[in-house]
């Protein structure tokens, strides 16, 4: 017999999605376990058992954190709402890199502005100590008001910086052209927030207001799925199963390739490959070839 008090599936899905969320949430990386402040004389501050970090700047200080693993290739997200108002000097950053005069490193810094003006996203990639790969782009929402996803998806072809799911910039493997790509070096996860107020906002015309100090960006729902290095070895290359790691092979569908390009039309605002008077010798080998 049908209870009439029984739901139908439709009306339970809202429910159902709910408690997935909620699971998804608890499987996401918690800051205890994940990281360690490494500076800034406590003004890094893990919140909410291990849910939240936060950093905070003032006149005398900055602060940062870094992750306990090194990973060799993975899909990095993590969520952040960065310092609200004037923000103007400062700047949030957020990256992956290796240690060593040549080092990898794939980074977003995101570099304060006056308030009501918007943050600017500056985007590079580092290989072999040599970076000069600058792309910079306005975001479509305010950074300040909620958290948002970004992204970074690192596997030996290409990586593919996005925000909320949408990729803005993708530098694929071009070895074979000569072009250097960051693929032997184990990486951790950093971030830091400082002053910059010598180059950050109008290439440094505008001074950081210390007088709205302290600053604070806030950090949630890390997760890293990813190659964990450790010992001279990847996690990747023991028994498990290849179902579980699609990313390290994962490359940008035809929509997401369709979304690239939104976002490159209408919100990138410098990129290297088209900055002819920077390189009068010519452009990198990588911006001429698609």
């Amino acid at each position: 017999m049908t209870s009439h008090n029984s739901l139908p599936f439709c009306a339970m899905l809202p429910l159902l999605l709910s408690i997935f969320s909620s699971m998804a949430a608890i499987a996401s990386g918690n800051f205890y376990r994940d990281f360690d402040i490494t500076w800034g004389d406590g003004r890094g501050k893990i919140l909410n058992n291990g849910d939240l970090l936060t950093l905070s700047l003032d006149k005398a200080s900055g602060s940062g954190f870094q992750s306990k693993n090194e990973y060799m290739f993975g899909k990095i997200d993590m969520q952040l709402k960065l310092v609200p108002g004037n923000s103007a000097g400062t700047v949030t950053a957020y990256y992956l890199s290796s240690k060593g005069s040549t080092w990898d490193e794939i980074d977003f810094e995101f570099l304060g502005n006056l308030s009501g003006d918007p943050y600017i996203l500056h985007t590079n990639v580092f290989s072999q100590g040599k970076g000069n790969r600058e792309q910079q782009f306005y975001l479509w929402f305010d950074p300040t008001a909620d958290f948002h996803t970004y992204s970074i998806l690192w596997n030996p072809q290409r990586i593919i910086f996005s925000v909320d799911g949408t990729p803005i910039r993708e530098f694929k493997n071009l070895e074979s052209n000569g072009v250097p790509f960051p693929k032997n070096q184990p990486m951790r996860i950093y971030s830091s927030l400082w002053n910059a107020d010598d180059w950050a906002t109008r290439g440094g015309l505008v001074k950081t207001d210390w007088t709205q100090a302290p600053f604070t960006a806030s950090y949630r729902n890390f997760n890293a799925d990813a190659c964990i290095w450790s010992n001279g070895a990847s996690s990747c290359n023991s028994n498990s199963p290849s179902t579980s790691n699609g990313w390290l092979s994962q490359e940008l569908d035809t929509t997401s390739q369709e979304r690239l390009q939104w976002v490159q039309k209408n919100y990138m605002i410098y990129n290297y490959c088209t900055d002819n008077k920077r390189f009068p010798q010519g452009l990198p080998p990588e911006c001429s070839i698609s």
